[in-house]
């Protein structure tokens, strides 16, 4: 399955001179937990760093720093690992593993931005498959009983 199937389509995205206030603000009011900071070029949007809501604690909140100063640029991470919404969802998540991120933009081959694919919508796509599994198991044992009483 690609991930393109299942990755979240509606992007919270600001540009790299949005200050941290607006980017906790963007959290709160859409309830999530990181924003992407792109770049436009030529309309398209590019991912160029990520902000999420520990980055504001740990990197503004607790020093003591001035919310409406400090831009998303100047804390957001710098590496950003991306993937293509073609992507293998279990190749996804091994490269989630190997690069230890709980979160990543998912980009079209021309580099736009088209979604994000967090751990949490990957836990719910395992633990939804899981659940059939186990219904498998009870309708097989039920078939069973029927065919041979």
């Amino acid at each position: 399955m690609p991930v393109s199937e299942i990755c979240q389509r509606n992007v919270v995205t600001l540009q790299g001179n949005d200050t941290a206030l607006d980017a906790a603000k963007l959290m709160r009011q859409h309830h999530i937990g990181d924003v992407i900071v792109v770049e436009i070029r030529q309309g398209v949007p590019i991912p160029v760093g990520i902000i999420t809501d520990r980055d504001l604690i740990v990197e503004i909140v607790a020093t003591e720093l001035d919310v409406t100063v400090i831009t998303v640029g100047d804390i957001m991470a710098k590496e950003l690992f991306t993937i293509k919404e073609s992507m293998d969802i279990f190749d996804a998540i091994q490269y989630m593993r190997r690069k230890t991120v709980r979160r990543l933009p998912v980009v079209s081959e021309d580099g736009g931005l088209v979604g994000i694919l967090t751990l949490d919508d990957v836990l719910a796509l395992l633990s939804e498959e899981l659940l059939n599994l186990a219904k498998l198991v009870g309708y097989e044992r039920k078939k069973e009983i029927r065919h041979r009483p």
